[in-house]
């Protein structure tokens, strides 16, 4: 029986993590460079252990101004120093509950970023060094970040996004652009389930391309996320697919 793993990306200022943790299996936490303070996530934090919810770090570009979804001009040190900030903030919260940080996933234009620019995806790496041993990354499947991670000796899981439109070269749609969100409940388990059933993704432009995933991300901060939510986990045990705790 094949498994689904849902994630979400939390702890960004929508305040409805509540409702969400009892319906997905692993959480990443903003952690202060897009959103996200020390009293979020500890309110988050505690809501993950209470619901049995795996917690990673969801680090990114410190630009709340832009919610980190441009990139920005920063030197390499700067964002490196940033980035384990970010992450070093997160940990410290979670050994004050006794949990340990499952996974680390870049979050917005740093993500994007490092999927086809491997300069990039190696200062990324250098930048998280010191979980290596312990944690898993948040990839995008055939990114660069993934093949460099696997190259240097990271674990990886394949992330795949349910809630969002792909272009032909496995890049999202823009946000800008009509199509970028899938919000009709309906629309997204089909998306998961070609990816499932078939490692195919359904473009824009109508065609499928090979795409693997081992978690399915829906965006917390997307309006319909609740409603998303809410039918997957009444329709996928239907389906003799269960989401993974």
């Amino acid at each position: 029986m094949p498994t689904i793993d849902i994630n979400c990306d939390l702890g960004e200022g929508v305040d409805n993590e509540l409702d969400i943790m009892p319906m997905i299996s692993s959480c990443s936490i903003a952690c202060g460079g897009h959103a996200g303070n020390l009293e979020t996530m500890e309110r988050v934090v505690g809501l993950a252990k209470l619901n049995g919810v795996l917690v990673g770090a969801h680090p990114s570009y410190p630009d709340k101004e832009n919610f980190g979804r441009v990139s920005i001009s920063i030197s390499a040190e700067a964002l490196k120093r940033s980035i384990k900030e970010q992450i070093e903030s997160l940990v410290v919260i979670l050994k004050t509950r006794n949990m340990e940080l499952n996974h680390i996933k870049p979050h917005g234009a740093l993500y994007n970023d490092i999927v086809k620019d491997r300069g990039l995806a190696l200062l990324f790496l250098e930048s998280v060094a010191a979980y290596r041993e312990k944690v898993v990354l948040y990839v995008p499947y055939a990114s660069e970040i993934a093949k460099l991670a696997k190259e240097t000796g990271y674990r990886v899981k394949y992330e795949a996004f349910a809630d969002r439109n792909y272009n032909q070269d496995l890049t999202l749609v823009s946000r800008k652009a009509p199509n970028a969100l899938i919000q009709d409940p309906h629309e997204v388990l089909d998306h998961i389930m070609l990816m499932v059933n078939k490692g195919m993704v359904k473009t824009a432009s109508g065609t499928a391309i090979k795409l693997l995933a081992d978690t399915y991300c829906i965006h917390g901060d997307s309006p319909a996320a609740l409603q998303i939510l809410m039918y997957l986990s009444q329709q996928l045990p239907k389906k003799q697919i269960f989401i993974k705790k």
